[in-house]
């Protein structure tokens, strides 16, 4: 929504005054101008969102009201400001791969600090290098003395279900998606069909593994949202990792990025 203030007029100016009266505030006989009756209205909505009463319906205003989506942070994310949240990553991995994180966080709605900060630090915890990455094999994936990703094996919980399946669906791009079954899911989800069970690699291309990422973060947005509100960074983490790998990676870079990005 443009910005009304005292003497605008027009559909927008009506659009506010339908708002206002639908939150109970009454801006007197509306009609589409913005009189000294809207002008009050304006500033005791705001007092009572807990927004400067300045009488200006403006971004913040016209959020709070239901009319617009909250300003977003995204142009404030830069690449000096991520090579702080994510040290040791390459600046032209960042500068790369960074738009096409921020373009897919943008489409379903996750363009918010709370969820762009969820995003940049999961990437610092799963890549460390902010590009995206075939997983190594490790002990929480592979047996001492046994075959690459045999752990993952017959695992239901991956819907992995065919010989092969550990690694063949191994943990890949931004998020490192893990099994056949989110293979599966999320390939579809991103417009893929079954592209992705029958190149997995494809997860490691850039934009499929930046969109890979958001629609992950998506699927559990509500409880993401709720860990971060609480504080929670560690349930925030098991939400993407299933445990603590990587959570003091992921700490940092949240609490760095929430005190370089305002809002």
């Amino acid at each position: 929504m443009n910005i009304a203030k005292l003497g605008s007029s027009g559909p927008v100016v009506n659009a506010l005054q339908n708002a206002l009266a639908a939150h109970g505030f009454q801006p007197g006989s509306a009609g589409g101008i913005f009189d000294a009756a809207t002008e009050a209205a304006v500033k005791a909505f705001q007092s009572a969102a807990g927004l400067p009463a300045d009488g200006i319906a403006g971004p913040e205003t016209a959020a709070a009201l239901g009319l617009a989506a909250p300003p977003s942070p995204i142009p404030a994310v830069t690449v000096p400001m991520v090579a702080q949240m994510c040290p040791g990553a390459p600046v032209a991995n960042i500068a790369a791969h960074l738009p096409l994180v921020l373009d897919a966080l943008a489409a379903p709605q996750l363009a918010d600090k709370p969820m762009v900060l969820m995003a940049l630090a999961t990437i610092r915890a799963e890549t460390g290098r902010f590009a995206p990455i075939c997983e190594c094999v490790s002990p929480y994936n592979t047996a001492p003395g046994g075959a690459d990703f045999g752990l993952y094996e017959g695992r239901s919980s991956l819907g992995n279900t065919q010989p092969g399946d550990g690694p063949r669906f191994k943990g890949r791009g931004f998020v490192q998606l893990t099994g056949r079954a989110n293979y599966e899911k999320f390939g579809k989800a991103i417009g893929l069909g079954a592209a992705l069970i029958g190149n997995p690699d494809l997860a490691n291309q850039p934009k499929i593994a930046a969109d890979l990422l958001a629609a992950f973060l998506k699927s559990r947005e509500t409880r993401i949202r709720a860990a971060l509100s609480a504080g929670d960074l560690a349930a925030a983490r098991r939400l993407v990792n299933g445990g603590a790998y990587g959570l003091d990676d992921f700490t940092a870079a949240y609490k760095i990025g929430n005190g370089l990005l305002a809002g």
